[in-house]
């Protein structure tokens, strides 16, 4: 093939290897990508509960002192 091209053998081994090392490190990082998301997601839902309850305790109390002065 590589004499087809006029190309080094040595030279078209290196490509391979380099592109084989590409597509290995694109993989990893990708994965380590997607855990990453994942891991913020999880932390999405966890903020979003807490926000909630934030929310409900200060209505709750609130009320209490609109009752309070009422009174």
């Amino acid at each position: 093939m590589g004499t087809l091209l006029d190309i080094n053998p040595a030279t078209l081994r290196n490509w391979v290897t380099r592109a084989e090392q590409n597509e290995t490190g694109l993989a990893a990082e990708a994965e380590s990508e997607s855990e990453e998301l994942k891991a913020l997601q999880r932390e999405v839902v966890e903020l979003r509960r807490a926000n909630e309850i934030l929310r409900t305790a200060s209505a709750f109390f609130a009320a209490a002192e609109v009752d309070r002065r009422l009174r």
